[in-house]
């Protein structure tokens, strides 16, 4: 995790303890929130682009579906058909 080892987190752990003492669940409690608070904001963020940007490509090509392809019936879109195997006699 974030490349530390077994050695440097109980580093980190000790720290703490001696930093928050018996407060140190109510700091990781509010830390959690905060956490919980930013990465909910940040979907947000990221929902409100992909959905630009659907939007932009849309505007740019409006027959493009959701994965890129265009909709119609191009010759593209169709099953390719292969030659029919006969064995040799």
């Amino acid at each position: 995790m974030f490349g530390l080892g077994p050695f440097e987190m109980a580093v980190i752990g000790v720290i703490a303890v001696v930093l928050f003492g018996g407060s140190l669940p109510e700091v990781a409690r509010k830390a959690g929130a905060v956490y919980r608070e930013f990465r909910g904001r940040l979907d947000d963020v990221q929902r409100e682009f992909r959905s630009a940007e659907y939007e932009a490509s849309k505007a740019i090509n409006p027959y493009a579906t959701s994965d890129g392809q265009e909709d119609g019936d191009d010759e593209e879109t169709a099953e390719p058909v292969a030659p029919k195997f006969t064995p040799p006699s």
